[in-house]
């Protein structure tokens, strides 16, 4: 069983006077076959989480560790972190001019698979993916991102996770800017992974909205650069009746 774990996690981020420490202890383990919901506030530090475990180069890992099956990942590029079994779709998924959706794919699964697959196998693969995510299959011929509805964006990501078959898989915001079929659409496409228990998700989100979708296993409050409070479901459900206001009085991260 694959796990993340994280332990007394400390980020920097250069400022225009030095630096600013943004996370400020993070413990956390996430395993195959279960899902973690990250909540708190904007600012509060938690796609900093995101992208400072999946190795964006604008983060400082100033102590702490991160492993995955006991392996460093703070020692691994972007693309070994990828091919250990993470996976992250992006808030603001960015545009890829000149690179088709299918060549994407089917170059990013040989990557990670080691071979192409077969290509007779791999257009029913996308095809049965991309249909179960209700997008029509002449977007399999756009460019990745280019002209993009925020939906479409987001779908986009699931359909990849769908395809990559990660171990641990981090979605930042995947609910940001969508109206609520899109929601339903992504939030079925992940639920299709998570069905299969070979994947751990962390979810962050500062809306319970996505969790009315996709239910948590464990809910962990987020503020000022650290967890906490930790629980159940159920804290989701206190968190949208009280607000984050009794985490954010002693202040929060930029």
């Amino acid at each position: 069983m694959a796990t993340l774990e994280i332990r007394d996690l400390h980020v920097s981020v250069d400022v225009e006077n030095g630096t600013k420490e943004i996370l400020k202890g993070v413990d956390l383990t996430v395993k195959q076959g279960e899902t973690h919901a990250i909540m708190g506030p904007n600012g509060s530090g938690k796609s900093t989480l995101a992208y400072s475990i999946a190795g964006h180069p604008k983060y400082t890992i100033t102590s702490g560790t991160v492993t995955l099956d006991g392996e460093d990942v703070l020692e691994m590029s972007v693309d070994e972190r990828a091919r250990a079994g993470m996976f992250l779709a992006m808030q603001y998924p960015v545009e890829v001019p000149g690179v088709s959706v299918s060549n994407f794919l089917r170059t990013s699964a040989t990557a990670l698979r080691g071979e192409a697959p077969k290509l007779r196998t791999w257009v029913k693969e996308v095809k049965s993916a991309m249909e179960q995510l209700q997008m029509d299959p002449t977007f399999a011929e756009r460019n990745v991102n280019e002209g993009f509805s925020g939906g479409e964006k987001k779908r986009h990501e699931i359909l990849q996770m769908e395809l990559m078959k990660p171990k641990i898989a981090i979605l930042d915001e995947t609910d940001s800017g969508l109206d609520v079929d899109a929601l339903r659409q992504v939030s079925d496409g992940v639920n299709r992974v998570r069905g299969t228990g070979e994947v751990g998700t962390l979810l962050i989100t500062h809306y319970t909205r996505i969790l009315r979708y996709i239910k948590p296993d464990f809910v962990h409050v987020f503020s000022a650069g650290r967890i906490v409070e930790s629980g159940g479901p159920e804290l989701a459900d206190q968190l949208e009746a009280e607000g984050y206001e009794k985490y954010t009085k002693g202040g929060a991260a930029a």
